[in-house]
Parts: structure tokens; sequence; C-alpha cells
């Protein structure tokens, strides 16, 4: 019996960087499907066609956007209330993008513009993480990722748009759960030092104390702003008490 041989091309295509990207995208993949399957249900139960709604996560793709543009638009809402709601909801990507955006600058602004259209909390903490571990930038890598998760988004969104009239409530199967689990487990490994997770868990706390006192969506950008700021401030009076000059980005602080 012969075993077989493994070539030098095929171990190449094993470790290129356009599969170290889908590897990369595998664990939201796990995420995205279930949840952008109760989106898709949640869309047709609000009386959004399926067509639209499976347009809505090829050009919005934007996962707790597009559950209040559903939301919103089964309760009636005008057009001027679910630009503005979702436009909220979604401004913390304003934070996301300044944070990832020195490590892209090498990217020609096109590349930039489509990396930005993709960008999710998900795939910002996957990014950020491994340029925060010293991984060089290379596109291939970066756009597999985001194609990955974007396909498997609208994936999700198409099953449940067309299968889940068999399902009359998605809640008891904890699809609303999902995303928030995939994306603390793609937080913690970037708690790597003490200040990490006290911002964290700063930002946790400040997060549900403005929330709690009726700040509603924009709870999350400030609480971010907050907390990051502190921790900012906390890590270069730490690194000017030692006597040294580093950079906030490499130290990791800020992001």
């Amino acid at each position: 019996m012969s075993c077989p041989v493994e070539t030098g091309n095929e171990v190449q295509a094993a470790s290129s960087p356009f599969w170290d990207g889908v590897r990369r995208a595998l664990p939201i993949v796990l995420g995205y499907v279930p949840v952008a399957f109760a989106f898709g249900v949640l869309a047709v139960k609000n009386q959004i066609p399926p067509a639209l709604a499976i347009a809505m996560s090829m050009l919005i793709f934007a996962g707790s956007g597009q559950f209040v543009l559903a939301g919103l638009w089964g309760a009636g809402a005008g057009a001027l209330s679910v630009i503005v709601a979702v436009f909220v909801v979604n401004l913390r990507h304003l934070l996301m993008s300044a944070a990832i955006a020195p490590h892209l600058s090498p990217l020609p602004r096109r590349l930039r513009a489509l990396f930005g259209f993709e960008m999710t909390d998900e795939t910002f903490g996957v990014h950020i993480s491994a340029f925060q571990s010293g991984w060089k930038l290379a596109t291939a890598t970066l756009f597999s990722c985001n194609v990955t998760a974007h396909l498997s988004w609208v994936a999700g969104t198409v099953l449940g748009a067309f299968c889940g009239g068999l399902i009359t409530d998605v809640k008891p199967l904890g699809l609303d759960y999902a995303l928030t689990a995939m994306f603390l487990a793609l937080v913690v490994p970037q708690c790597s030092s003490r200040l990490h997770l006290l911002t964290g868990i700063f930002a946790a706390v400040l997060s549900l104390g403005f929330k709690m006192a009726g700040m509603g969506q924009w709870n999350v950008v400030a609480a971010t702003i907050v907390a990051a700021t502190a921790g900012t401030a906390l890590f270069l009076r730490q690194a000017r008490r030692e006597g040294r000059e580093q950079d906030v980005d490499s130290g990791g602080a800020a992001a």
C-alpha cells in the first residue's frame, strides 16, 4: 500500500496567508451562523421579505444594527428613526477603527475602505489580537478572514429567512446569547496583563451603570471612551514612574 505523499506545493497551500485567514475566521463562523439564523427568523416575522433580509446581511453586515432595524420595522417606525437608531448602535465602530487604523496604514485607501465595510466586533477582536502578538500584515489573511465571516453571516440569514417558519420561538434555543458568548471568548485572550483586565472590568461596570441610569445605546460608547482613557493614563503614569518611554499601542493599554 502506498502512502500519500505531501508535496511542497500542498504544504505551502496549507499554510498560505489565504487559508490562515479562513482558519482565523472559523470561531467567528460558529457564532455567526446561529445568530444570523435568529435574525432571519426575526426579520421574516417582522414582515421583512426574505430577499430584503438577505440583502441587509450582504450590504449592512451589522448584527446588532440589523436586529434593531428588524424590530423597528416591525413596530412601524419611520425611516429617520431607523437610520438614527442604527447609527447610534454602531458608533462603537468609530472606536474600533481608530484602534486598528495604525496597523492598516500600509494598505491603499480603497483596501482600507473595504476592510472598514466588513469590520465587525469579532473580526476586529481577532485581527487586533494578531497584531498585538506581532503578526505581520498580510492582505490575503485579512480579507479571507473577513469574507469568510461575512459569507457565514449571509448563509445563516438565508437559512433563517427561508426555514425560520418551522420555528415558532427562537428564544428557548439560546441563539441570542451565541454572539455574546463568542465575543467574550475573543476578548478574554486580549486581557494579557493586569491593566488590560482592570480596564475591561471598569468598562463593563461603567456600561452597566450608564445603562441603568437611562443612557440607552450610548452606554457602550461612553464606557469604552472613559475606560480606555483611564487605562491609557495609568499606563503612561506607570511608564513615567519606571523611567521608560513606551508607545501606548505596544503596551496594549489603549487597545
